[in-house]
Formats: structure tokens, sequence, C-alpha cells
């Protein structure tokens, strides 16, 4: 049997890669790659649509490589142990902005996130195959599945928590500010991979094929209960994918950049930290869940039909930051289905690896798991590329463009300027028809203004902090651009934007609220029945 110290060990490995890499991967790199990093929302989409099709490769290549690992280490860890720091060192690159010029920036983003996805696929698809041989007690594969999902979601409390701290704490530019996140975690994903390589135990040995063939992959679209759990994989990515990858746009562009209530800071990461939190929870009970439902597919269906419930639901609160803790309670209540379905699609990946053992002869573990791995980076960068599509078609700009030099109005412009507690000046341009009433629509106090000719608006800095956020939350919504010439200056340009306010939100509620239907459906169809 299994010790505590070898669950928690092979939890760190997810904490890693799930709770870490992954996690800022999809709540972060659509909006950082738009909006910090400098790529048009074209470039974003076409990137994370290459990366998709070079993963239909390296994936299934990947697995039965592992399948083929003989070491001292056994099959899979290896794996594990050595690609720990090249998984941390080319995560960190990726978070890094080079002053290079559009073309030279292209060719960075696309070269740093191809081989981070060819490290992460090396790192992952081996640690899901653990599974397989760690235990061959179906109730045990059940505990360690149980214990992967709470560490990553326990680490990926801690680090969407802390993302808006950890940038503060960087301080500088926003660009500055991620290569700092990237060095932090990067430092501590390589240190989980590793020690989750070091703890664990590879008691079964698969049954090996002596040579490579085409059998195995011809095997495995023979596999009927694969070709379904395959499908639902990839429906529980769509799942988290758009729901990750569009909260920063819904903050940025709804809700407020930040919302800060007493001392907490509640941005795009924090607001989906509750949603971990639940996860955690209830990814430690799924186990007892299933046990009570009296199997794993009902279990999944019944956690499948919460999500569809819940997200249906978000859809119709007001698009209001007033609402900040409904839509709060909304996402913790989502997220418990979340949480008790996740465990159960590991393990029922390992059910399918034995089915296939039984039915073929020979192990295909990694192969098999290789196609979860898949099934995660396909769901949700996918989601990403969908994401920046249908924001372009719905009149979406990538923010980091360069001001517009036409010549504006001078009645049409407000200028709001402050000094910080450092000495530096901050200053905020507002253009367009709607500049003469912003001041009303921020809701500045007598105490909040220091100066004030009508075109040039002294604030202190609490004053400039409330304009920002307000700024964030125009009913006719909002363009930031800042102007490279002077990076103290924000430029913020008032347009008429409703519907991108509109897709952000379908995008976060129903558009997922389909997928989880597609799941419960395909779910009924899933023909093990552990």
């Amino acid at each position: 049997m299994a010790s505590l110290k070898e669950k928690i060990g092979y939890a760190l490995g997810d904490a890693a890669a799930g709770g870490i890499t992954w996690k800022v991967m999809s709540i972060a790199f659509p909006l950082f790659f738009t909006n910090v990093f400098g790529l048009t929302v074209a470039d974003t989409a076409l990137l994370m649509l290459i990366a998709r099709m070079f993963d239909v490769v390296t994936d299934p290549i990947m697995g039965s490589l592992a399948d083929r690992t003989q070491s001292k280490w056994g099959t899979y860890r290896p794996w594990l142990i050595y690609g720990a720091i090249p998984f941390g060192l080319i995560f960190a690159l990726l978070l890094y902005t080079p002053d290079f010029g559009p073309m030279g920036k292209r060719i960075y983003a696309y070269t740093l996130y191809l081989l981070m996805m060819v490290i992460y696929t090396a790192v992952n698809v081996p640690y899901g195959s653990l599974l397989g041989v760690m235990t061959d007690d179906d109730n045990e594969k059940n505990q360690f599945s149980s214990f992967r999902m709470v560490g990553a979601y326990a680490m990926g409390f801690v680090t969407l928590l802390s993302f808006p701290y950890v940038q503060k704490l960087a301080g500088g530019s926003e660009q500055h500010q991620y290569a700092f996140i990237g060095v932090v975690f990067g430092v501590i994903a390589a240190a989980g991979t590793l020690a989750c390589g070091l703890l664990t135990k590879e008691r079964l040995k698969p049954v090996r094929a002596e040579k490579f063939s085409k059998k195995p992959f011809i095997d495995l679209f023979k596999n009927k209960p694969w070709i379904y759990l395959t499908l639902i994989g990839i429906c529980t990515n769509f799942f988290n994918g758009f729901r990750y990858a569009v909260a920063g746009y819904m903050f940025d562009y709804i809700l407020g950049r930040e919302i800060t209530i007493s001392s907490l800071i509640i941005n795009y990461t924090v607001f989906m930290t509750f949603g971990e939190v639940t996860c955690m929870i209830f990814g430690g009970l799924s186990p007892a869940f299933t046990k009570w439902m009296g199997s794993k597919r009902k279990a999944f269906i019944v956690a499948a039909c919460i999500c569809l419930f819940f997200s249906t639901l978000f859809f119709f609160v007001p698009k209001d930051p007033a609402y900040i803790w409904l839509l709060i309670a909304i996402v913790v209540l989502t997220s418990v289905g979340i949480g008790l379905y996740s465990p159960l699609l590991w393990s029922m990946y390992a059910d399918v690896a034995d089915y296939a053992t039984e039915k073929n002869g020979t192990s295909s573990t990694g192969l098999i798991f290789s196609s979860g791995t898949m099934a995660q980076k396909f769901g949700t960068a996918i989601s990403g590329s969908l994401l920046a599509m249908l924001l372009g078609l719905v009149g979406f700009s990538s923010g980091t463009s360069t001001v517009n030099e036409e010549v504006v109005p001078q009645d049409n412009t407000v200028t709001i300027t402050s000094k910080t507690t450092d000495g530096k000046e901050s200053t905020v341009v507002v253009k367009g028809k709607e500049a003469a009433d912003f001041l009303q629509f921020a809701e500045l106090d007598e105490k909040d203004v220091t100066a004030n000719d009508s075109k040039i608006i002294t604030v202190t800095e609490d004053g400039m902090k409330k304009v920002k956020n307000r700024i964030w939350a125009l009913s006719e919504e909002t363009s930031l651009t800042t102007s490279e010439k002077d990076k103290s200056t924000t430029t913020i340009k008032i347009e008429k934007m409703g519907g991108v306010r509109d897709m952000i939100w379908l995008i976060f509620s129903l558009f997922p609220a389909g997928i989880a239907l597609i799941m419960i459906f395909l779910t009924r169809l899933y023909p093990i029945k552990k």
C-alpha cells in the first residue's frame, strides 16, 4: 500500500504542471500576449492553433517513447527527474518580453511557446502514466487521482491568489512584473516536478511491446472507451479553458481591473481563486462522492449537471461590479462540479489503460495517458485561440497598440494627472465625445481633486486609483492604448464596444454551459461502468 509521503509526492507533480504552469498559461497568456507582450489578436490566435496541431503529433509519440523507456529510475519517473529544470526554465523565458520589433517578438513568442509545449508533454505524459504502474488497486487509484487534483487546485489557489501581490512586489512595468512572475513560479514548478519524480514508486512493470509498430496506434482507435473518454477530456478542458482565458478580459472590460474590498484586492486571478479553493475541497471529496453514487460514470454526469446549471445562471447576473459577491458565489458553486469530476477523469483513463492491456496483451498506458494530456492542451489552447478570434470578430483590438497620433479637438480631451508617494507622475488622458462627462462618471470627491482648470485636473494618488478603476467599468466600454513614447502616460479612448462586453459575458457563461451539456451526453455513452 502506498504511503502518505508518496501520495503527496504524486500530488506535487500536478501542483507544478496544473497548479502553476498550466494555470498561468490558461488564465494569463491570452491577455499577456495581446495586452503586455504586444502580439496582435490574430497572432495570438494563430500561435495557439499552430501549437495544438503540433501537439497532435508530439503527444502520442511521447506516450509511445515513455512506454518503452527503461532506466534505474523506472519507466516514467526519469522523464520527471531530468525534465524538471528545463520545464521551469522555459516557462520563465516565455513570460519575458524581449526588446524586439514586431517580427522579432513574433518569432520569440512562437519559438518559446512551442518549446514549452514540448517540455510540458515530455513531463506531463509520463506523470499521468505513473498512475497505471504505482498500484493495481482501483480504490487506491481513486485516492492517487484525488491527491493529484487536490495538489493541482491547492497550488492553483496559491498561484492565482498571490498573482496580484507578486506583481506589486515586482513593481515597474507590466512586462517586468510578468517576467518576475515567470522566474518565481518557474523555480517552484521545477522543484515540484523533481520532488514528484524522486518520491514516487513504480510497483508494476508494464507489458512492453518488443519494438515500435503501428499496432498500438491502430488499437487505440479501435478502443471505444478511449474514444469517448478523449472527447469528454477535450470538453472538460474547453469548459475550463473558456472561463480561465476570458476572465482577465471580463475584469478589464466589464467589472473594473481591480475591485478592492477592505484590504482584499479582487482582480481576475483572485476571482478565479475562489473556484480553485472549492475545486480543492470537492476534489478531496470526490472518492466518497463516487462511492455514494455507485459508479464513476454516474458521479461524472451529476457533476457535469452542476456545471451546466450554474454556468447558465451566471449569464443572467447584471454586468456590474456591484454584483461581485453574487458572481463569486456562482463561480464557487460551478466549481463544486469541476472539483467532483476532475479526479474521476484521470481515474477513468487508468481504467481505459487496464481495458486496453487486457484486450491487446501489451501495455499502452503512456500512449493512452498522452491523449489525456493532449486533450488538456487542445481544449485549453483552442479555447484561447477561439476567444481571440471571437473578440476580434466583434471589434476588439490589442491593448498595446500605439496611441493614435491624429489631432483630437481640445474640447474632446481631459487630462488627469497625479504624483505618487515616491514622486513619480502618473497621467491619464481621456479622449472622445464622452470625455467632458468623465469626471462625473468617475465619482471623484472634493478630497480627490487638488486642482482643476477643466482641461487638466490634478488628483491625489487615491483619486488616480479611483479614476483608473472606474475607467474599466465605463458603460460604453473602453479601449486602452499606452503611449510608447512616455510609459507613465495612459491614454483612454472612449468607444462604443458593447459587442465586446456581450461576447466576453457569453464566453464565460453560456459557452461553457453548452460544453457541459455535451459532456453529459458523451458520458452517458461511455461504456466502462466501474
